[in-house]
């Protein structure tokens, strides 16, 4: 049976349009693969800075509260510290409290700062901030704990900082 004159070379690019869509659709699977590998990658180093700081912070606090670890004295001012939002107090003033976190490219800092509560004067309060590192410099995380101790009672308060302060 032979096809008219009409029907004649139509399966060629039937079959090449086809094969188009394969490859835009593969191309897209591709895309959609790295891109949740690198948010897999990116989520893994995050979590790892999140622990190596969340640690450090325990260890300085635990450090603190046994007398190991000495603060500073209280500043005259009122007021939250905020000596650890600027790079060059909080690089000369962080310890390292554990060796370098597996996996990590820096040790965990943590910073000790004190501060004096006007409705509690006779209460001593810290201030501790901790940054841990992941694979990479730019994977930090930042963890604070505020400590208020007061005679036997001991408050703390636990909060995560959201941005790099520098």
């Amino acid at each position: 049976m032979r096809l008219g004159r009409k029907q004649q070379g139509i399966a060629l690019p039937i079959v090449l349009m086809i094969v188009a869509m394969m490859l835009v659709t593969s191309s897209a699977w591709f895309e959609s693969a790295l891109l949740d590998a690198r948010n897999a990658s990116a989520t893994a180093d995050h979590q790892q800075a999140f622990h190596a700081a969340d640690s450090a912070l325990r260890l300085c606090a635990r450090a603190l509260m046994s007398g190991a670890m000495v603060a500073p004295l209280p500043p005259d001012e009122s007021g939250e510290p905020s000596a650890w939002r600027q790079p060059r107090d909080f690089d000369a003033r962080a310890v390292v409290p554990i060796e370098p976190w597996p996996g990590s490219v820096r040790s965990p800092q943590c910073m000790i700062e004190s501060w004096k509560l006007e409705t509690r004067p006779e209460a001593r309060a810290f201030l501790l901030t901790a940054r841990g590192f992941g694979a990479s410099v730019d994977a930090q995380s930042w963890l604070q704990l505020q400590l208020v101790i007061d005679g036997t009672d001991v408050e703390s308060h636990w909060r995560r900082v959201v941005a790099r302060p520098f």
